[in-house]
């Protein structure tokens, strides 16, 4: 009897943690399905990168239009990245969208945020008509400013120039969005703070406004640098000198000297993806911070 009294508290002891461990199932069937959706999500950006690596790497002799599709190749040759790197001056298209994303990516931050910030915290007259004028320019097409940009870049004389590339690039609405919410959603109560210890205007923008928006000035940063080394449109239609070609236009061209080369054109294309790759490897930590904080902002 005493045998009986003493082991049963001790099985409910034993089983106790094992109830508190379960899992339930409908929360492992979600878990689940949110991972199928987040690897599918993966596989429709990632596949056809891997498309154009394969169809880099493959022999001339391997169908790059083989039906079942044949995504190995049989061997892996880099011979058309050694063509495309000396085809076309590679590093000087390299070198121009550096100096590019140099000029532009932090004029366009702090321009940007000189716009924003009185969108967003001074009251004067035609603010809000100010703002959806913005809103409403931003869903314009850029074919539809094509023509207005190049005769003012044309009268300022800067068409087949740096300037030209670079001028059109100094402001974008999006950015002016993106910074001018940042800057509203930061409490009154700091501003008024640092006016109580007198900070005038430009001092709250610089001490308190920047500082604190600083994850979203990051995020304007990272998608400036994406969309200047990405440009093709606008330097193609600004730009005559090939020695002026940004890294877009650059591997562009490779068409228009090798034929139709699918194997030359995936190489130059892979070529110039591979620094926004590197540029996210690097600083693939700070950029989700810099998401989260933007976004919690």
């Amino acid at each position: 009897m005493a045998t009986e009294v003493e082991t049963r508290p001790r099985a409910a002891y034993r089983t106790a943690p094992a109830l508190k461990r379960a899992v339930p199932v409908g929360k492992v069937v979600r878990r689940i399905a949110m991972y199928l959706l987040l690897a599918a999500i993966g596989a429709v950006f990632i596949v056809p990168f891997l498309v154009l690596l394969s169809t880099a790497l493959k022999p001339g002799f391997q169908d790059v239009f083989s039906n079942p599709p044949d995504l190995i190749p049989r061997p892996p040759i880099f011979d058309a990245f050694v063509r495309a790197w000396t085809t076309i001056e590679f590093p000087r298209y390299l070198l121009n969208s550096f100096l590019l994303i140099v000029l532009i990516v932090p004029a366009n931050v702090v321009i940007s945020a000189l716009t924003a910030y009185p969108l967003a915290r001074m009251n004067f007259r035609g603010r809000t008509l100010i703002f959806f004028g913005l809103i409403a320019a931003m869903f314009l097409p850029m074919e539809v400013m094509l023509i207005p940009q190049y005769l003012i870049v044309n009268q300022l004389g800067l068409v087949n120039s740096y300037g030209g590339v670079v001028l059109p690039n100094l402001l974008t609405v999006f950015a002016i969005f993106l910074l001018r919410q940042a800057f509203t959603a930061v409490p009154k109560e700091l501003a008024d703070a640092a006016r109580i210890d007198g900070c005038n205007e430009w001092q709250v923008f610089w001490h308190v406004m920047l500082p604190v928006t600083r994850p979203t000035l990051a995020i304007v940063a990272i998608f400036g640098f994406i969309n200047v080394w990405n440009d093709f449109l606008w330097p193609l239609v600004v730009l005559s000198d090939e020695q002026l070609y940004p890294v877009a236009l650059g591997v562009a061209y490779l068409k228009g000297i090798g034929g139709v080369d699918l194997r030359l054109m995936g190489a130059g294309t892979v070529i110039s993806v591979l620094p926004i790759i590197v540029f996210f490897i690097i600083l693939q930590r700070q950029i989700m911070e810099s998401a989260q904080g933007a976004v919690k902002g």
